[in-house]
């Protein structure tokens, strides 16, 4: 039997976390390639250091001699993604940092596994396994760690974006400790938050005086109470911040860009990676039939394993756990959902209509327990399975 009564954590980093600020450029790369040519292939990573940023990876447009064309938008592109964050540093800033770009074409190899034939289906990019989860602690589905800890950042970038707090920087980072009681999410035992900011004389009382009333908004009524404990800006000066602070790398933050810790990860990153990726649109359709499952009230949580193989296109297996809250017996919510939509790389992506210029927006504060867009972006987040769920079981 689970645990009712515990605290659980779960951070955010902002977008202009390095890491971040390289997820950033990669789907930014992505999106331009899939406006371009809604069947292109990309697999982009970068990394940003102090004054630099490398792009590389493979990319692919049926029209070769158009793809060597479309190259040279590339550093253009990760500028305006470093000027929109808003990193204009003596050492690290949108107009003066150097950016190299090695991206090359699609290995013929993989494309060969990939590529519908006369004989196959389109196959998986490549092997592994994926999950989805879902709870009913949030409105969102969500898990509230790590939900309201990404809605601490927003509304601080938010803030920093408007004017309205001017001393702010883009380089930042939270986490709660949230206690359950019951095995609902009822107060806040502490609160940490750091944030770059703009000068070395304002100390973290400081800090903590700009941002708290922030967090006070974001977190529900009641859950900070005298005792929690707030850390802001623990360390105390916060001023070098970004790549040039610290190196990032595109997809070091896979558990922030899921569920916080709170539901295994299969070990794919996200960014940069187009559609035909398994690690991305198979985590998507995790995500999606566990939120229409709990949506549907056959389960209070569902956890949702897929596995693939690459050149594959049917998913090797179909794993679901309820934890306990499940209405009917967990192998009959399998059986239906293997029924209700088909998980092939192409069915995924023609119905969660993954082929747009949509992942840009995914780049920071999480993948799930986002509102989905009329453009189509986080068609994940949809429960438009519910009553389809209903019938099948």
């Amino acid at each position: 039997m689970s645990r009712k009564n515990f605290t659980f954590t779960s951070e955010s980093v902002s977008e202009g976390h390095p890491d971040k600020v390289c997820d950033r450029i990669s789907d930014a790369v992505l999106d331009a390639f899939l406006a371009e040519e809604p069947e292109a292939r990309v697999a982009c990573e970068t990394f940003a250091t102090t004054g630099m940023v490398v792009i590389g990876g493979e990319v692919g447009l049926s029209d070769q001699e158009r793809l060597k064309n479309y190259m040279g938008r590339i550093g253009q592109i990760a500028r305006d993604c470093i000027r929109d964050i808003g990193y204009e540093q003596e050492k690290f800033h949108w107009n003066t940092c150097h950016v190299l770009n090695f991206l090359h074409e699609q290995s013929a190899h993989i494309a060969q596994g990939v590529n519908a034939a006369d004989n196959k289906d389109e196959g998986a990019g490549d092997q592994g396994i994926m999950f989805g989860y879902a709870t009913d602690e949030t409105d969102a589905l969500m898990p509230a760690p790590i939900q309201y800890s990404h809605a601490i950042l927003r509304r601080l970038a938010e803030a920093r974006k408007s004017g309205a707090e001017p001393t702010l920087r883009p380089d930042a980072k939270s986490q709660l400790s949230v206690l359950y009681e019951d095995g609902k999410p009822v107060r806040v035992n502490s609160i940490v938050l750091s944030t770059q900011h703009e000068s070395e004389d304002q100390t973290s009382d400081d800090i903590r005086a700009i941002v708290e009333p922030y967090i006070r908004e974001v977190l529900p009524e009641g859950w900070i109470t005298p005792e929690t404990e707030w850390w802001v800006n623990p360390t105390g000066t916060f001023v070098i911040g970004g790549p040039d602070g610290d190196a990032g790398l595109t997809g070091r933050k896979i558990i922030v860009d899921t569920y916080g810790g709170a539901a295994p990860h299969g070990g794919g990153a996200f960014s940069g990676k187009d559609p035909t990726k398994v690690d991305r649109s198979a985590a998507y359709a995790a995500r999606y039939l566990a939120k229409n499952v709990v949506a549907a009230g056959l389960a209070k949580k569902c956890t949702l394993q897929l596995s693939y193989a690459i050149g594959v296109s049917k998913p090797l297996s179909i794993y679901v756990d309820t934890h306990g809250t499940g209405v009917l017996p967990d192998e009959e919510i399998e059986k239906a959902i293997d029924g209700v939509m088909d998980l092939t790389p192409r069915g995924i992506r023609e119905h969660l209509q993954l082929n747009k210029p949509i992942y840009q927006r995914t780049a920071a504060y999480g993948h799930f327990g986002r509102e989905p867009d009329a453009d189509g972006g986080f068609s994940w987040e949809k429960t438009d399975l519910v009553e389809v769920l209903k019938k099948a079981v």
